[in-house]
């Protein structure tokens, strides 16, 4: 099963590596393309607002499509889409060309997470997900801090070379993930479960999670000067905590969600976030406690999707892809709003990027407050489960 899971995390990666590379360039970013910073940050707010909305269009117009057929298809887009804005000049050349890539984005962590899922056996489904969705977290890890160091001389290169990631997560993908075809799913059936009180506000609190995030972390550079001095290479240091602690939040949530309830482990995650990203102002004055205070912040962050898309998956079995893909659309307006949220927090209210935390630390405790009120009833899981059809689906839960 770990080899057809590993180009499914590969592909992950790519698209991590993408989504938040882009906050660790925004300086040079800015000044290269001769916009503000707050101007700059909105390329964040863009791509992730349009593949939070494209991804249930793009989920109907590919249901019809075995999974890896559909997965060749979103990463042919967002490899062309990466190497557009790696050749753009202009801000507008870039912003369209962040859109086209988010177009390909919107399905690739939805269709590799319901494919973990249906592939995985049932005892084993929180590993499965956690894995493939380890290919996010290692892009904070890894993809983050490496493509911001790469990025010191020319944000263009970072680009690229994600678009290379995403060319092999191509080749990994056509060569070794066999035919998985689930229950096709047109638009409104997509958003149906829309309707349900129950996913409705596990989505809400999965898109107030990370616009607290991301209201923060859009901004990260500037909002860690004072620690960095304006130094990239301490910056990356940083990056690299905080990309660890999301790692080791992902592998950790797996195994407890797959031992304990998932809805005490995400209330655990979120708890500790919050009081992360109160303690930004006080905790990023200088190098050291800068550190750890990533690392922690990082490791709150880390456990959130496992637990709740594991919660969706148990919510409706048979409806796993297209609740995963709805969670994936939620996660990506939480950003979209936490990157305009904290751009308009700094141009209306004046506050400095550091006191954004301040702001974050009330959207993660509001996110924690409606997890609460999602736990007063438990989660009933349907008796059907989604069946692959794939010559290869039996071997591959050996």
């Amino acid at each position: 099963m770990l080899k057809r899971l590993l180009p499914l995390a590969l592909a992950t990666f790519a698209v991590g590596t993408d989504g938040y590379v882009i906050a660790g360039l925004l300086p040079s970013i800015a000044a290269d393309l001769s916009v503000s910073t707050p101007a700059a940050g909105q390329l964040v707010t863009v791509f992730a607002l349009t593949l939070a909305l494209s991804a249930p269009v793009m989920g109907a117009l590919t249901s019809g499509l075995d999974r890896r057929s559909a997965l060749l298809i979103a990463l042919g887009v967002f490899v062309v889409g990466n190497a557009a804005t790696a050749l753009g000049t202009g801000y507008e050349a870039v912003m369209a060309a962040r859109i086209a890539t988010a177009v390909g984005a919107g399905i690739i962590t939805s269709v590799a997470s319901s494919t973990a899922a249906a592939i995985a056996p049932p005892e084993h489904r929180g590993r499965a997900l956690a894995f493939v969705l380890g290919g996010l977290t290692l892009a904070t890890a890894l993809g983050l801090p490496l493509g911001t160091l790469i990025g010191r001389t020319d944000w263009h290169i970072t680009l690229w070379a994600v678009a290379g990631i995403g060319l092999a997560a191509m080749v990994g993908i056509a060569v070794g993930l066999p035919k998985v075809t689930l229950p096709a799913a047109s638009l409104p059936d997509r958003l149906r479960p829309l309707k349900q009180g129950r996913v409705l506000a596990l989505l809400t609190v999965t898109s107030l999670a990370f616009l607290g995030a991301y209201t923060l972390y859009t901004y990260i550079a500037p909002a860690l000067r004072d620690a960095t001095g304006g130094n990239e290479s301490l910056l990356t240091w940083i990056l690299l905590a905080w990309g660890v602690g999301t790692l080791a939040g992902n592998i950790t949530a797996g195994r407890l969600v797959d031992r304990y309830d998932s809805a005490r482990v995400l209330t655990g995650s979120l708890a500790l976030a919050t009081v992360a990203l109160a303690l930004t102002p006080p905790a990023t004055r200088s190098f050291a406690p800068t550190l750890l205070w990533a690392a922690v912040w990082g490791l709150g962050v880390g456990v959130i999707v496992v637990p709740q898309q594991h919660r969706l998956v148990a919510l409706s079995p048979a409806a796993a892809p297209v609740l995963l893909g709805l969670n994936s659309s939620a996660l990506y307006l939480g950003v979209a709003l936490g990157g305009g949220v904290g751009g308009l927090a700094q141009e209306w209210f004046g506050l400095t990027p550091a006191e954004l935390g301040l702001v974050a630390a009330a959207v993660t405790a509001l996110a924690l407050l409606g997890h609460l009120g999602t736990t007063r009833r438990p989660i009933t899981p349907t008796p059907t489960t989604p069946t692959p059809t794939s010559a290869d689906a039996e071997k591959s839960r050996t």
